[in-house]
């Protein structure tokens, strides 16, 4: 069994509002050293496959046609064998 685990970000050229909005949240509580805030989603998924490349083929194709949108989303994954 395989853990992945999925950071997905805006691109750097994407607004964020949700981050403008944690950001101004952050220095209203006091945190005025932020100067950026940019959000993003994680996901973990569990694999029963025995595959390292297979795992790692098959959350690229649910990177690209689910959890990330390839034209304002960038992701990455780690994925690391569990032992059960």
């Amino acid at each position: 069994m395989y853990l992945a685990r999925v950071y997905v970000t805006l691109k750097p050229t994407v607004n964020d509002p949700q981050g403008l909005t944690i950001k101004g949240a952050l220095c209203n509580l006091g945190f005025t050293s932020v100067e950026d805030v940019r959000a993003g989603k994680y996901f973990e998924l569990h694999l029963a496959e025995t595959d390292f490349a297979k795992v790692e083929q098959q959350v690229t194709e649910m990177c690209c046609k689910l959890l990330a949108n390839p034209v304002i989303e960038n992701y990455r994954f780690e994925i690391e064998e569990v032992k059960v």
